[in-house]
């Protein structure tokens, strides 16, 4: 994560730079003057009645969530060309879901943080504390010491469909324009981009989402929140295509942040590559299905079930695994404790194994 500039992470995706929206540069006391003057606006613009016709959604929905929709600032220290120790900082964006000031946010917005300072809309200052992060989903929990607070209300992402309104709310390039809105329409569904490894499924939006906007919410119209703003294509003559992560997982990640500190997935205990996977260390891997298991945990599940290193996973229950990310989502999809049937071939023979998945490690989060 930089932060003397932004905190914007890049990936080559075809000829495409993903970027997580990150954080922008900038400082608490850059609110003071610009920030002052908007809510003085936004207070009084919230007394104006407005005809049937100018009330629109993303009106309601800006009045609705708003006020939930918070400015994190990420004081960290990096070093200079002298490896002195420089203190830097960005500017990302959060959602408050519980009244007693739980927030939830980009791990990428509080990564590496030495102190989190939490803009609140109605102008105060409080210092976060950082609950649990998630850096598979990119997800993050911190809590500041507040009570009632104002909480925005998470929807059904599995009811989202194509074309319907969507609405970002964010501090896009900095507390200087906190509680920036845009809006657009939802443009795809189950987005898949493969970021330094890691697969998600996203929400893709035209609302413009630009660095700061990380963390922040994206909303229906019926001011309901549906996902939160964590990615963007960024290159020349791309425009208007923005990622959220669905409000369906980044409740079940809360939940798991929230009740251990982190989150707990299921694992077989196995290193795999595929043909495209091995290629990338320089090794030549000629199979045509499954993935090869070039490293294996002995008392890790596969390893208690009788598998060994050179094996070829085919299936798991059944269902074929042609690549590293199959096996990934199809692992994903259980939970610690169930019982899977692995079929692998070993030197041209089928085999099958019943794997009880245990809980990742720690240490190989």
């Amino acid at each position: 994560m930089k932060k003397k500039t932004s905190l914007i992470m890049t990936a080559m995706l075809a000829l495409s730079a993903i970027s997580f929206s990150g954080c922008s540069a900038g400082t608490a006391s850059d609110n003071s003057a610009g920030a002052v003057s908007s809510k003085a606006v936004q207070q009084t613009s919230s007394d104006i009645k407005l005809s049937d016709a100018r009330n629109t959604p993303v009106v309601r929905a800006a009045k609705m969530v708003g006020p939930a929709v918070v400015g994190i600032t990420n004081k960290a220290v990096a070093r200079d060309w002298f490896n002195n120790p420089v203190e830097t900082q960005g500017v990302g964006s959060g959602v408050i879901f519980r009244e007693d000031g739980y927030i939830v946010t980009n791990n990428h917005v509080v990564s590496g943080a030495k102190e989190l300072i939490v803009s609140m809309p109605d102008g105060r200052s409080l210092k976060g504390k950082l609950i649990g992060a998630d850096a598979l989903t990119d997800l993050a929990v911190v809590k500041v010491e507040a009570k009632d607070l104002p909480t925005a209300k998470f929807g059904d992402s599995d009811k989202i469909v194509v074309g319907e309104p969507a609405i970002a709310i964010g501090n896009p390039m900095g507390l200087e324009f906190q509680g920036s809105v845009t809006s657009g329409v939802i443009s795809a569904l189950n987005r898949t981009l493969d970021i330094s490894d890691k697969l998600v499924k996203l929400i893709q939006t035209d609302a413009a989402i630009n660095p700061g906007n990380s963390g922040g919410a994206l909303v229906n119209a019926d001011g309901e929140v549906i996902g939160i703003n964590s990615a963007k294509v960024a290159a020349n003559g791309v425009e208007g295509m923005g990622f959220a992560i669905p409000i369906n997982t980044v409740q079940n990640i809360i939940d798991e942040i929230m009740n251990k500190g982190y989150v707990a997935r299921p694992y077989l205990g196995v290193s795999v590559f595929d043909p495209q996977t091995a290629g990338r260390y320089g090794y030549q891997l000629n199979i045509d299905k499954g993935v090869y298991v070039f490293q294996l945990t002995l008392n890790g599940p596969c390893g208690k079930a009788g598998l060994q290193r050179g094996d070829i996973i085919l299936k798991v229950n059944d269902e074929e695994v042609n690549s590293v990310a199959d096996l990934r989502a199809k692992v994903a999809s259980y939970k610690v404790g169930d019982t899977v049937k692995v079929t692998y071939d070993r030197n041209g023979a089928s085999r099958n194994a019943d794997v009880v998945l245990e809980e990742m490690p720690q240490d190989n989060r």
